[in-house]
């Protein structure tokens, strides 16, 4: 890579690692069920009906990742 501007070849790196970040991310693991996730009241779409269940279900999700074994 022979850029003649410093600003253009660190634009073009930051656009590489974009790609590579997007590219290597995890699949999302929830599918639409016509339920929310958290409280299983029916909905039209997305995966919570409110942004209360999703924070509670994130803060559940959260919870059980960081778990640590005694």
């Amino acid at each position: 890579m022979n850029f003649p501007d410093p600003a253009d070849e660190a634009a073009e790196r930051e656009q590489q690692l974009i790609a590579l970040a997007l590219a290597n991310r995890p699949v999302p693991q929830m599918t639409y069920t016509g339920e929310c996730h958290y409280c299983e009241e029916p909905i039209d779409k997305g995966h919570f009906c409110s942004d209360e269940c999703r924070t509670d279900h994130e803060r559940i999700q959260h919870a059980l990742r960081n778990q640590k074994v005694a």
